[in-house]
């Protein structure tokens, strides 16, 4: 009787140890505000207040619900909103790496796969094998949405250096070449809104000298 009442308190104490389901969805819910305090490159609208990773996510959340229709294929717009909002979760840990950042970018990938290793791990396991999976998706850039999602990841930040007059791209002295090797798979998502991207956002910046040849 003693060892059967002996196990039975263990296993009430391990019971109480382990977080439940709830307990560990707050916990990714708080982690997550730390988003909020990723500064990125791309400066706001007014041109003067550098935007961060959570504005940047909520941002392209709205214009893929508003531009889905544009897209080269069907897309389901729930899962691509799902994609945008969690894609930048990892940088929590790994930092913005900048598009132009060459030396970052070599070791982007390794910081962005230990955080999402961390990040998506206080889940409870079901939610955080699916949100791994649509962060995967995402990284490999293979189906209509992850393609769609890429392409609001291009523009949303090319829209903003517009409307700023190129100041983030004459700071940084960002060439033509630079700016079509970020958005050599744009048009993969939508051949239309890379055009338009280009046209309207890219090519006056480019004839004001603001952007290099």
């Amino acid at each position: 009787m003693k060892k059967m009442h002996g196990e039975c308190m263990e296993k009430d104490g391990r019971e109480r140890m382990e977080k439940s389901r709830l307990e560990k969805q707050f916990d990714f819910c708080r982690e997550i505000d730390k988003e909020k305090f990723i500064k990125r490159q791309t400066y706001l609208s007014d041109g003067i207040h550098k935007e961060n990773d959570a504005e940047h996510a909520w941002h392209m959340a709205v214009m893929a619900i508003l531009l889905g229709e544009y897209a080269n294929e069907g897309i389901d717009i729930l899962k691509t909103v799902t994609m945008l909002l969690i894609h930048d979760l990892v940088e929590i840990d790994a930092g913005d790496t900048y598009a132009y950042d060459e030396e970052a970018k070599k070791t982007q990938g390794q910081r962005e796969k230990a955080a999402a290793d961390r990040i998506f791990g206080l889940l409870p396991e079901d939610q955080g094998k699916y949100m791994r999976g649509v962060w995967e998706e995402f990284e490999e850039g293979e189906t209509p949405e992850a393609k769609f999602a890429h392409t609001m990841d291009n523009i949303q930040p090319t829209m903003l250096s517009a409307a700023t007059g190129g100041k983030g791209w004459e700071e940084h002295g960002v060439h033509l070449g630079q700016i079509l090797d970020r958005n050599k798979n744009t048009a993969q998502g939508s051949e239309k809104l890379w055009e338009y991207s280009y046209q309207n956002f890219i090519s006056p910046n480019l004839e004001k000298g603001k952007i290099k040849r």
